[in-house]
């Protein structure tokens, strides 16, 4: 369950830290498959890997290969490539194998969280991927500066 704390933390989070909420998440679950493997817990284990491979999915869904070009187009292979290893870890039953994908994604959070320390990395983002905020950000800043003396007095 979330806090009110993780709760307010989404709402202020960028983009890409909503990027690493999801990796975060999906390795959560991952873990949470693990246990079930270990309780021998079917219901709980496939539970489990339904919510990581939501999250893979939607980030999957998320990708503009049109926008990104050969990176989103690697990310969309790492997400398939994701997807496959979790299903047959829980088809499996195999703690080892949802170790290996908990891995796989943990290194590509990490290259999230360096993105996420670049502010100019961040500028080039989607406009579809960047938060409210961000999208209204960028074009307060691009917008031409109105000198006060000869602006109109016409207001809507």
């Amino acid at each position: 369950m979330e806090t009110m704390y993780q709760q307010q933390a989404l709402q202020g989070a960028n983009s890409i830290e909503l990027i690493i909420a999801l990796y975060d998440g999906a390795v959560r679950f991952l873990y949470r498959a693990i246990q079930s493997v270990e309780e021998n817990d079917q219901i709980g284990r496939r539970a489990a890997v339904n919510r990581a491979v939501e999250i893979i999915m939607y980030l999957q869904a998320r990708l503009r290969p049109d926008v990104g070009g050969k990176p989103a187009a690697s990310l969309a292979d790492f997400y398939t490539a994701m997807f496959t290893m979790t299903l047959e870890a829980s088809h499996h039953a195999s703690k080892e194998q949802f170790e290996e994908v908990i891995s796989c994604i943990r290194n590509v959070r990490e290259a999230w969280t360096v993105v996420a320390r670049d502010p100019e990395a961040q500028m080039l983002l989607p406009r579809e991927l960047r938060t409210q905020q961000e999208r209204y950000a960028g074009v307060a800043r691009s917008a031409p500066s109105v000198d006060p003396s000869t602006a109109s007095r016409w207001s809507a």
